[in-house]
């Protein structure tokens, strides 16, 4: 069974945590599984959104707890920890930065590490039974996998520090509340997940992908440096393909490529 299930629906690849008897806490075969399927969907260009999910009725608990009991009467190698987590950081900042739209579909517990799994989509849609929580105060340890990048940035510092010094559990309508999740499905969650991922099938992935690019690093750049990034990218936009087709047909008044469904009532 692989740690890390990946199919196709379409255009949109679905990664699928597959330790459902763990409630897919991460280990290391998971952690392994997660850095060859992020280079699979970043190197496969017929793939244009990605899913990301859970098996067994949950999304990640985290990291896995039955590593910690039988690390706790070991000698550790305090570099050999560090080196742990930067070997993390590796596959999961190419999922942060993958130039591709990220759906994470949170069904359960995101707990932890999980949490951060979900913050690195971008966009969340959980269903009503899911749960939020950034774990790591309770066993004494910091935020780690980046959250304490990525969560202030999702629902600003106060909110952020909130669930950090508690370490309380955070529902769906609440995370939807402070902006931790865009939408709660009432129905069937992963059909729902794959709706939306499917809007970006005719989408100029090329385009979202640099905005998704120079945004990500919009806090900690200043003015003139986003402003640089962004007339390159507009220029290398303006000699694509999808931009010289998406503008014929608006002179001659045809159907665009790429429209978002209307949402209204």
């Amino acid at each position: 069974m692989a740690a890390i299930d990946i199919q196709r629906a379409g255009a949109t690849a679905i990664l699928t945590m597959n330790r459902p008897e763990q409630r897919n806490a991460l280990d290391y075969p998971m952690r392994e599984a997660f850095a060859a399927a992020v280079a699979e969907v970043r190197d496969d260009a017929a793939v244009r959104a990605v899913v990301l999910t859970g098996a067994g009725g949950h999304f990640c608990a985290g990291g896995d707890v039955n590593v910690l009991a039988e690390q706790q009467n070991q000698k550790r190698d305090i570099f050999e920890g560090r080196e742990r987590i930067r070997k993390i950081h590796r596959w999961f900042d190419e999922l942060v930065e993958l130039e591709k739209p990220v759906i994470a579909a949170v069904d359960g517990v995101a707990f932890g590490a999980g949490l951060s799994l979900a913050l690195c989509a971008d966009f969340v849609l959980a269903s009503p039974r899911a749960e939020f929580c950034c774990v790591f105060a309770r066993l004494g340890f910091v935020p780690d996998m980046g959250s304490m990048y990525l969560l202030p940035r999702a629902i600003g510092l106060s909110r952020a520090k909130d669930l950090v010094f508690t370490g309380r559990v955070v529902g769906a309508s609440e995370a939807k509340e402070i902006g931790l999740v865009q939408q709660v499905c009432e129905r069937q969650l992963l059909p729902s997940a794959l709706e939306f991922a499917q809007r970006f099938h005719s989408a100029p992935i090329q385009a979202l992908g640099v905005a998704k690019s120079v945004m990500n690093h919009a806090f900690e750049s200043d003015r003139h440096s986003v402003y640089a990034q962004e007339a390159m990218a507009q220029a290398m936009c303006r000699e694509s393909d999808f931009h010289n087709e998406a503008v014929r047909r608006f002179l001659t008044k045809e159907a665009p490529i790429y429209q978002w469904p209307d949402t209204k009532p």
